[in-house]
């Protein structure tokens, strides 16, 4: 189901993406909200600190701290493109019950097995997001091929 709310946490997410872009990184960005507040931001951030799992999504965890894990429980993930199977398995391991994606047509991660393990993946299938990451890119295609090969993804896939 989608909610009011669900548009602004994702504009929060958007911005994070636009920032990694602007620090020369791949335009991913998340947000991790408990009760209507925003209690962790990040941005991919492979490139910047040549990481190897700094994807937005962890970066966001990470920079909300460390939470017991009830609070997980109580919150929903927004995330600018489907979690990756790294990303998808730190949402089964929190137990974090929502996701929602701002688009999953540039790349899709494993959706079914975060739902078969209870977490509601709601795509908002948002054109901004799609248009952020696909300029991106077609600006950077060595970049974007080398990194999905690093994790396993073909280049047909894009």
């Amino acid at each position: 189901m989608i909610y009011k709310k669900d548009h602004h946490f994702m504009l929060e997410a958007i911005k994070e993406a636009k920032k990694g872009r602007e620090e020369g990184g791949v335009p991913i960005g998340a947000v991790l909200v408990k009760n209507g507040e925003i209690i962790g931001r990040g941005h991919n951030q492979l490139l910047q600190k040549g990481s190897v799992i700094l994807h937005g999504e962890m970066n966001c965890l990470e920079n909300a701290g460390r939470l017991k894990g009830s609070d997980y429980q109580d919150c929903t993930l927004y995330t600018t493109l489907s979690p990756c199977p790294m990303c998808s398995g730190m949402l089964i391991l929190y137990k974090i019950p929502r996701v929602i994606i701002g688009e999953n047509s540039s790349l899709q991660g494993p959706e079914i097995l975060l739902e078969e393990n209870g977490v509601e993946v709601v795509n908002l299938a948002l054109p901004e997001c799609q248009e952020i990451l696909e300029d991106y890119i077609a600006e950077n295609p060595e970049i974007w091929d080398a990194e999905l090969e690093r994790v396993g993804y073909t280049t047909d896939l894009k």
